[in-house]
């Protein structure tokens, strides 16, 4: 970046530091290249249209936002380059109706009034480079490179990766959201209900990043005791407790370089929570027993199911941490609110789960069946449904009346009252009931604890705990968790 970047911005490096790496392909010289320049200068205006013709790129130019903004709706251009501060509109609305319309087109903006909030709202809003003026030729002509390398490589892996079909206007939002915060170095939070496919577009972000061909680690922060995920995330020296007998990177050292997740970010526990803060804070920790601090670089990416808000408000998750992790939101859809994406996905399952043999065909009915569900478990819980229906199939078509066998496990705690009634009654102590309760919803899930935690609506740690305390039988089936 500029030299000239106040020494007030180094504490927001991630911002100013654009993260796309040298490494990327350079873009190719054969190919047309078209630059929107937008600056209410005209001189600066001049000068760049001369540069970027000098380039062999095609130039058009505006001198306002909305001329600017005129043009583009006529024209896509593969970069705009774009001044901040000008009359009648700025730079944050070009890059904010441009990215809309055209969620691949980089963005450049220009300043010569460079501040932190003003970097963190255009990283959030899309812009690919946020440089401070004066800004030389050279380093304009990189950083367009950059950009338009990176942007090209978005638009050849357009294609939805395994599980992220769908074509509803809030799933496909999701998506153009989830493909900006890729282009950026920050830290992202991904809040959304059980079931609708936050890891795997953790993993989206983390295939169309700069970090790619870098490691993806994903940890599961309600599969550990406190202790447990302790060593897990940061590691442990030789000698550090009873049984360590070697020393072990944590999984923090092992996303070197790439990308961390942290799923179910909200079940860490408090006293660790100090411990990810300095890492998110200064890239840096210290192992378990070791007084020698390990840096690395990587991007954490942080899921919850939970409202972190409110469990900030409730004493039970940091406030420094939650906004430290906040700096990119992502909210994904829950199924019932994705119109039409209910048939795409049964048909994709159902192609999946057929193969290697063709798919089968899926009746009117069945499909009309499948959109009147409410899918509490979202697409999770669709997959489980079309994976039971494709097994249990007998010809080439599957009928409304698979279904009936699955009624029962539909995902909303669809526990028969017989059942209930039948284990319940008066006088039961409530430890009792609970106990019972446990036990019919894990043996509903074919004891699968993640599910049955999902239907009770508590954590997996929960749902553990119970396990051992009130001595229920380990499960033949699916344990997950």
């Amino acid at each position: 970046m500029p030299e000239v970047v106040s020494s007030s911005l180094a504490v927001f490096p991630t911002v100013l530091a654009h993260p796309v790496m040298a490494a990327l392909p350079a873009p190719d010289p054969n190919r047309t290249r078209q630059v929107l320049v937008v600056d209410d200068d005209r001189s600066m205006r001049a000068a760049l249209e001369a540069r970027f013709l000098r380039l062999d790129w095609r130039v058009e130019t505006a001198s306002s936002a909305a001329e600017a903004l005129g043009k583009f709706r006529r024209q896509k251009h593969a970069l705009i380059v774009s001044d901040i501060r000008m009359p009648g509109g700025d730079g944050f609305s070009v890059l904010r109706e441009a990215r809309s319309l055209a969620p691949q087109t980089a963005v450049i903006l220009l300043t010569a009034f460079a501040s932190v909030p003003e970097a963190v709202s255009a990283i959030k809003d899309g812009a690919c480079e946020y440089l401070v003026k004066p800004v030389s030729f050279e380093q304009l002509e990189q950083a367009a490179s950059r950009v338009l390398s990176h942007s090209r490589s978005l638009e050849a892996n357009t294609d939805a990766p395994d599980g992220l079909a769908g074509r509803s206007p809030a799933w496909q939002r999701a998506l153009d959201r989830a493909r900006q915060a890729a282009a950026t170095a920050v830290d992202i939070l991904i809040e959304a209900e059980s079931g609708t496919g936050k890891e795997l577009v953790a993993r989206l972000i983390h295939r169309l990043s700069p970090r790619r061909d870098r490691p993806f680690i994903a940890v599961n922060c309600a599969a550990f005791p406190e202790t447990l995920l302790e060593s897990e995330l940061f590691g442990h020296a030789k000698g550090a407790f009873t049984g360590a007998d070697h020393a072990k990177p944590g999984k923090f050292e092992l996303a070197h370089g790439g990308t961390i997740l942290l799923d179910e970010i909200g079940e860490m526990p408090l006293a660790l929570q100090p411990k990810l803060l300095r890492v998110l804070q200064e890239r840096e920790l210290d192992r378990l027993g070791d007084t020698r601090t390990v840096q690395v670089d990587l991007r954490v990416i942080a899921t919850t199911n939970r409202a972190l808000r409110q469990m900030v408000n409730a004493g039970q998750f940091r406030p420094d941490l939650y906004y430290r992790l906040n700096v990119i939101a992502l909210t994904l859809p829950p199924l019932r609110d994705r119109e039409g994406d209910v048939r795409e996905l049964a048909h994709y399952f159902a192609a999946r789960f057929a193969a290697p043999m063709p798919p089968l065909r899926l009746n009117e009915e069945f499909l009309a069946r499948l959109d009147q569900h409410t899918w509490p478990g979202n697409v999770r819980e669709l997959a489980n449904c079309m994976r039971r229906v494709t097994a249990l199939a007998l010809g080439s078509e599957i009928e409304a009346e698979a279904l009936e066998s699955y009624e029962w496990n539909a995902g909303s705690l669809a526990i028969s009252a017989s059942s209930l009634d039948h284990q319940l009654r008066p006088g039961l102590k409530v430890e009792e009931m609970e106990r019972r309760l446990i036990a019919l919803t894990l043996e509903s899930t074919g004891g699968n604890r993640s599910r049955a935690a999902e239907l009770l609506g508590v954590s997996l740690r929960t749902v553990r705990n119970k396990i051992r305390a009130y001595g229920l039988p380990r499960w033949a089936g699916n344990q997950s968790g």
